[in-house]
């Protein structure tokens, strides 16, 4: 399962940098991404009906070793830092290149990302498949699997629609928030791993030459939207209100007389 390491939207107050580059991310407060949560919860969930093990992924600095000891609390059985200074400016594509390397030394049956994360992208999981050259699926909730080579995938689509497919292994998912509930993480088991050994592999442990992860990407400006205008509040009584909002819709050509 890959993961990332974001900042807490619930514990922040996130502001753009004076540069426009990027937001403020001093003193900010981290956690795990909540879409990689419930697919790391799905991975275990599975695990424990048809075995196996659980291998979370990310890509950061030493930092990031926090979120995979928290998904290792959890009940992830091993965790992966993927971390070189040729990563720090990695774009999406980037980060497929880097968890593509890692994923084929690891030999994996099912790959799973969040359906998105804290940039809402939602494009790794994507280049990833293709990179790998396996069947991918978004927005997924619900999976069952099969046998050993195929699994039924339910997808969330337009309109409150449901799609079911049948995949061979190996595949790509992005996991939809809602496909689970994760499982609460107690201090006991924050504990148990806070001495396991997260091995780290960089970009000559994983056989890439730093400029195939060069970002292709550059970004031009981070702003906050200028406000727009405020919305109009009706007053009065139920039938004051409806024939005022008529009104204001003849006017603004919304219906016709």
């Amino acid at each position: 399962v890959c993961v990332k390491r974001v900042p807490d939207t619930s514990e922040n107050e996130i502001q753009v940098n004076g540069k426009g580059t990027d937001i403020e991310r001093d003193d900010l407060v981290y956690s795990v991404n909540e879409w990689d949560n419930y697919a790391v919860e799905e991975a275990i969930q599975i695990r424990d009906r048809v075995g196996g093990t659980v291998t979370v992924v990310t890509v950061g600095d030493d930092e990031s070793e926090e979120v995979l000891r928290r998904e290792m609390a959890m009940g992830a059985d091993n965790g992966i830092l993927l971390s070189d200074p040729a990563f720090e400016s990695a774009d999406g594509r980037g980060i497929a290149t880097i968890l593509k390397a890692a994923v084929e030394k690891g030999r994996y049956d099912l790959i799973l990302t969040g359906a998105q994360a804290d940039d809402g992208a939602g494009q790794v999981g994507g280049m990833l498949a293709a990179m790998l050259d396996v069947p991918y699926a978004s927005l997924v909730n619900v999976i069952e699997i099969l046998d050993d080579k195929k699994i039924k995938v339910g997808r969330e689509i337009a309109g409150g629609n449901q799609e079911m497919n049948e995949m061979t292994l190996p595949c790509v998912l992005s996991i939809q928030t809602g496909i689970n509930e994760p499982r609460y993480v107690g201090i006991r088991g924050i504990r148990k791993v806070a001495s396991v050994e997260i091995p780290t592999m960089g970009a000559g442990d994983l056989g890439l030459d730093p400029a195939a992860v060069a970002p292709k990407v550059k970004r031009l400006d981070y702003f906050v939207p200028d406000m727009g205008e405020g919305a109009e509040m009706l007053t009065g009584s139920t039938e004051e209100i409806i024939e005022k909002l008529m009104e204001l819709l003849k006017a603004k050509g919304g219906i016709k007389s």
